[in-house]
This record gives structure tokens, sequence and C-alpha cells, in this order.
């Protein structure tokens, strides 16, 4: 639970938009702030995707994955050997 401090005017134009809207005051607020924060956080790519990260498999088995791994690690290794003959 939250609490807010508002100055006068902008408690005044809450009080009569909620009411323009027929809704209680704390409904009203809850809607904006939901609404701001989907806004606010809608443009990130990680909440965009969310729906579908880890949705789909690559075909890929782990043992394949770990191949990889290892490919990548004897590479890394093999370059870092020739840097340090020079």
């Amino acid at each position: 639970m939250r609490s807010v401090r508002l100055e006068e005017s902008l408690e005044r134009k809450l009080q009569q938009a909620a009411a323009a809207c027929g809704e209680p005051i704390s409904e009203f607020i809850r809607d904006a702030v939901r609404e701001k924060c989907d806004r606010v956080l809608g443009d990130r790519l990680d909440v965009r995707l969310a729906d579908v990260v880890g949705a789909f498999s690559s075909g890929t088995r782990r043992t394949e994955a770990r191949r990889t791994g290892r490919a990548f690690t004897a590479l890394l290794l093999k370059k870092d050997r020739r840097r340090r003959r020079r």
C-alpha cells in the first residue's frame, strides 16, 4: 500500500476526473498508475517478448549445446596461446 500527497490543484482535478468517470478515486488512481506503468514498461524488449521467451525449442539437444560450448572454449584457448607466443 502506498500513500501519496497531492497539491490542492491536483487533488481537485483528481476528484473532478474520477467523478466525471463515475469511479471511486482509488480506482481512478489504480487505473492511472497501471496505464503509466504499462506505457513505461511496455517499450522494454523483455516485457514485449515475455509471452514467447522460453516458448520455442531450437531443435538441438543438450549434448549439441555442450559440444558447442566446448568448441568455443577450445577456440578461445587456441587464440590465447597464439597471443602468448607473440
